[in-house]
């Protein structure tokens, strides 16, 4: 769902990276106030794994349309809303400049529709309630489904009213909102059972990590790894994804350009002006492996190779940015 510069007008574009900047403000605050250093190595592996599960797209039957995973729900779960959504921050920014994934002046809106619903609406309306009186497997399955259903549902329809107040008249608002939000609802459904298993996983191995989890009347049961044993198992996941998984990944477009195909018969609309050129300029220099290969190249071995650098720079970006904001500090011991 990442989208294209030439989906927004320069002024909805400046809204929505105001609106996303101030979550990401608060979002900064409220961790520091939790002042969690065992956040960090998970927001790092966690946006590794992320970052290296958005390159497997997967394809949905009968409509000639792939999907992948937007990430929040199941970050929000792990993280809480705030550490998840700044955690999603850094991946959407490392793929718009490393990898030109997604347009650098629509950077604000692709935060918004694939990081603010699902780490908020997701966390704090679906998955917190859910978990109140303890985890089950059964409970993990529903919140997962529900959240990545309703939250990718939001950010379809977001990016529909985006396009809308940016004037694109080849995406008419009617037949276009009647397009991205079935596909979108498909791939929900998708996203919602592969989260399912990624937190029974962790719920299996340390069932501390989930967050929002309340207590169970039940004795609380012992993970089967170590805390450090299941960043290394994650962290592996992501390597694996990233770096052969992705090969066999789906050559179909992705429910947003699949959508804008059938409505405007392109999925690269054109679009002229100053802020245009300049954000292209900028991405330009900066995406070493565009589109997730080598320049020029169509060898998998750029792919291989784009999945396991951009997996270790999100690592690089979440953990360097924890202590560049000082998102975690050490506690005062008393005198």
């Amino acid at each position: 769902m990442h989208m294209a510069d030439a989906l927004v007008a320069p002024a909805v574009a400046g809204t929505m990276y105001v609106l996303s900047t101030g979550a990401a403000g608060v979002s900064v605050k409220k961790v520091r106030e939790e002042n969690d250093p065992k956040k960090i190595p998970v927001m790092g592996v966690m946006g590794a794994f992320v970052f290296a599960t958005q390159m497997l797209n997967f394809t949905i039957p009968g409509t000639g349309s792939s999907g992948h995973l937007c990430g929040g729900m199941m970050l929000s779960a792990l993280l809480g809303p705030f550490a998840g959504f700044l955690t999603m921050i850094g991946v959407l920014l490392v793929q718009c400049l490393l990898f030109a994934d997604g347009g650098l002046l629509a950077l604000g809106c692709n935060i918004w529709n694939m990081a603010f619903y699902g780490c908020f609406v997701g966390a704090l309306l679906i998955w917190k309630p859910i978990m109140t009186k303890g985890a089950t497997r059964a409970k993990i399955i529903l919140a997962s489904i529900l959240g990545c259903v309703l939250t990718l549902q939001m950010g379809a329809f977001s990016v529909t009213i985006e396009t809308l107040l940016s004037g694109v008249t080849e995406l008419p608002f009617s037949v276009f909102v009647a397009t991205m939000q079935p596909i979108h609802l498909a791939i929900g459904l998708v996203e919602g059972l592969i989260t399912a298993a990624v937190l029974i996983f962790v719920h299996e191995a340390r069932p501390e990590l989930l967050w929002g989890v309340g207590k169970s009347e039940e004795p609380v049961k012992e993970g089967k790894l170590s805390f450090k044993g299941t960043i290394i198992a994650i962290a592996v996941a992501a390597a694996i994804c990233g770096g052969a998984i992705s090969l066999f990944a789906s050559a179909f477009p992705d429910g947003l350009e699949w959508s804008m195909e059938q409505v405007a018969g392109t999925s690269e609309l054109e679009a002229q002006g100053g802020a245009y050129e300049t954000a292209a300029g900028i991405q330009e220099t900066t995406s070493l492996l565009p589109d997730y290969a080598f320049k020029n190249s169509e060898s998998a071995v750029g792919t291989s190779f784009s999945g396991i650098v951009g997996a270790l720079v999100v690592v690089g970006v979440c953990v360097g940015a924890s202590y560049a904001f000082r998102f975690f500090r050490k506690k005062e011991t008393a005198a």
